[in-house]
């Protein structure tokens, strides 16, 4: 039974990770095939190949470790190469010659007919910048469908107040059960779910909160409290969310609502990080997600396979977010850090030389591989205390 469990959990994981990465890579993939780019490899995962198959001059692989993936750009001209060691030979004009170019095709290495498009490198500025933008992009497009099926099936939560907490702020600054939340510190409130959100990242700090009570808006102050049963700080609500059942239009609005929240979550945990406020527990790298997958499947189960599978693309939502927001940082070795990288080289006229991009993709690269043996580790760790 136990092996089933685990089983059933990684399939699920997988399912989760490879929908968003796939979804990443392939924007990459689209994008520079629409601009003419070959592409020399498509990956989903890292390590070994697993499976492996080669169409249209892309080689397509799946590999052992689910940590990642990579659309890899053909960055040789092929031609060059060729002419350079005498393999095909200009006429006095320096075209090819057709009779060359016809054996080629003939060929079994299927030069012309796999090797359609330019390099990488040979591509315009703007061309670089719309394949490097693409992947980040369908994470978003992935992510606004997901929730549209999502809200389709199971409608949304409005951020109502069911009840409060006696001796807590809230009570304290005259907030009643019915009451709408309408925004926190400035951030507009559409869903239940983003009051707790924006209390879990605010903290400590004192809140602005501004809510609707028989059609007039009202505002106030509080100050959280700390609850130590529960290590965190709180402002009193005892339940909030109402359920709505979205129709027609309705459907595609509260999807958006929900696909801006996984953003703005996103960026003001990042935020959070960013500050100091946060802490190694709010990290979570492949095993925290097959951990976060594993409860939300033991929580699902009983409602039957329809819920399991709308959550795990609730999950898959988020984290597409995730991954679309993180990829556009401005680090090195990752989408951000190379866009930064072409706009320099928009702006200079000319590419930064190959051996400073080199140098910082290299230092990027190992600062990342830094960053995921301590997500690594800090899962494990936190694996094993939780048991």
């Amino acid at each position: 039974m136990f092996i089933i469990d685990g089983l059933s959990t990684i399939i699920l994981f997988l399912f989760v990770f490879c929908l968003i990465v796939v979804s990443h890579e392939f924007g990459h993939f689209l994008l520079a095939r629409v601009n003419g780019v070959r592409v020399k490899e498509f990956t989903v995962g890292m390590g070994p190949k697993l499976v492996g198959w080669h169409r249209n001059g892309t080689d397509f692989a799946i590999r052992l470790l689910p940590i990642g993936g990579a659309c890899i750009y053909d960055l040789e001209d092929e031609e060059e190469i060729l002419e350079e060691s005498g393999s095909i030979k200009g006429n006095a004009t320096g075209d090819i010659a057709d009779s060359d170019l016809k054996d080629k095709a003939g060929s079994d290495d299927g030069f012309l007919n796999e090797k359609v498009g330019i390099p990488y490198g040979k591509a315009s500025v703007m061309k670089r910048i719309s394949i490097v933008i693409a992947g980040p992009l369908f994470n978003f497009i992935l992510a606004y469908i997901l929730a549209v099926v999502v809200t389709w099936f199971c409608g949304s939560t409005v951020p109502v107040i069911n009840g409060l907490i006696e001796g807590y702020p809230a009570e304290e600054a005259g907030i009643e059960p019915g009451d709408v939340i309408v925004s926190m510190n400035g951030s507009s409130v559409y869903l239940a779910t983003e009051i707790y959100v924006n209390t879990y990242i605010n903290k400590e700090r004192p809140m602005n909160i501004e809510f609707m009570r028989d059609g007039e808006l009202h505002s106030v102050t509080v100050n959280p409290k700390y609850d130590e049963e529960l290590d965190r700080y709180l402002i009193g609500f005892n339940g909030y969310g109402k359920y709505i059942d979205c129709r027609n239009s309705e459907i595609f609005k509260h999807a958006y609502y929900e696909f801006r929240y996984g953003v703005v979550g996103t960026y003001k945990s990042i935020i959070m990080l960013l500050e100091g406020r946060g802490s190694k527990d709010d990290v979570a790298g492949p095993i925290g997600m097959a951990q976060t997958v594993d409860t939300i499947k033991d929580e699902s189960i009983p409602y039957g396979f329809g819920t399991l599978m709308l959550n795990m693309l609730n999950l898959a939502m988020i984290l597409s977010v995730n991954l679309g927001i993180l990829n556009l940082l401005p680090l090195p070795a990752i989408d951000g850090g190379k866009l930064v990288l072409l706009v320099i080289e928009a702006l200079r006229g000319k590419p930064i030389s190959p051996e400073k991009e080199g140098l910082i993709n290299l230092i990027g690269f190992a600062l990342l591989m830094v960053l995921m043996v301590f997500v690594m580790y800090n899962d494990i760790i936190r694996w094993i205390t939780t048991g």
